[in-house]
Order: C-alpha cells, then sequence, then structure tokens
C-alpha cells in the first residue's frame, strides 16, 4: 500500500505528522477507494487541546489550582515563580504566568509548571534553587529535584517556599453556554 507523508506547512508548523495509507482502487466498480490517516502527533492531545468537543463526545473536565488566592482553571499551563516569563520557544499552549511573592528568595524566578495532560495534572519543578514539596492526601511529601515531575491528584498541595502554596482543584465540567437571546 503507497503512504503520503502531509508535507501541509501547517502540519508541519505545529509538528503533526500524519501518514495517508491508500487502497489502489478498484478495477472494476470505478474509483473506489478507502482512505486510512494514521496519525502521531507532538501537540497535547485531550481536554487541554484545542479541538472542539463533537456532539459524541463528553464534556471536558478541567481541573484547577488554587495560587495565590486565586482559583485558574488548567485549560492552559500555569507557571508559578518570583519573575516568571514565558518560554523562550513557544510550543503549545501559552502559559499563564502568576508572580508569588518571596522576601526571603526561597522561590526561584520560574519555580513550578502546573498542566492537565488528558485527565492527570502533571507537577514540573523548573529547576528551582530550592525544590519543590508536594504533599498528596494520604502519602508521604516528596521534594521535586530540579526539572522533576510528579501526577497529583485532587488535594495535593504544592509548597514552593515561603509561604506559597498551591492546590490541585478537582476537575470541573465546562458546560458550554450560549448568549441569552433578547
Amino acid at each position: 500500500m503507497p503512504s503520503e507523508q502531509s508535507q501541509d506547512p501547517w502540519h508541519r508548523l505545529h509538528g503533526i505528522d500524519d501518514t495517508v495509507v491508500r487502497r489502489p482502487a478498484r478495477s472494476s466498480g470505478g474509483a473506489d477507494t478507502d482512505d486510512t490517516v494514521l496519525r502521531t502527533s507532538r501537540h497535547e492531545v485531550g481536554p487541554t487541546s484545542r479541538e472542539p468537543s463533537g456532539p459524541g463526545r463528553p464534556a471536558p473536565r478541567l481541573h484547577g489550582v488554587r495560587v495565590a488566592g486565586q482559583d485558574l482553571l488548567l485549560d492552559a499551563p500555569v507557571v508559578v515563580g518570583r519573575r516568571p516569563a514565558g518560554p523562550r520557544v513557544a510550543s503549545g499552549p501559552v502559559p499563564r504566568l502568576v508572580t508569588v511573592p518571596s522576601p526571603r528568595h526561597e522561590v526561584s524566578g520560574a519555580h513550578v509548571d502546573v498542566r492537565q495532560q488528558g485527565d492527570i495534572v502533571v507537577v514540573t519543578d523548573l529547576r528551582s534553587t530550592n525544590g519543590t514539596r508536594v504533599i498528596e492526601p494520604g502519602r508521604v511529601p516528596v521534594i521535586l529535584r530540579q526539572g522533576e515531575s510528579l501526577v497529583a491528584r485532587a488535594g495535593t498541595i504544592v509548597d514552593v517556599g515561603d509561604g506559597n502554596l498551591l492546590e490541585i482543584l478537582p476537575p470541573q465540567r465546562i458546560i458550554p453556554t450560549k448568549e441569552p437571546l433578547l
């Protein structure tokens, strides 16, 4: 079966590598073809992707994170630190930057990344100087080393230092709403 690599610039830009497998057309009965698309992609799939929910798909369930007195949905990554900055090379959704106070400089400039991947929440230490302490309900606290990640469930507390605590919130059902008709 012959295959074609997608050369579409949009797909290359977004890191999507599609392979289309085509069966040869039937010799009798006309040009009946059956295309199968095999898709491998490097972008996130699941509630954090920008794909719309179809009629057969359930509404996405997004976790949240409580940090610095505000609750944020994890529809985009959240980067917390003393002076957080966005990535130098942009790929995927643009992160929300949350600044927390650090009078004793225990919190690094960009300390921790919290994001939802599919149905799970991943907490990643962003090469912080003092590490990140993760306290899951019913478990022994874990200290993440520089660059280390951990899957966190609802109720998990993330301590980045100087009294700054993040709490992983349970998933919320996102219900599409329509604007009221006047």
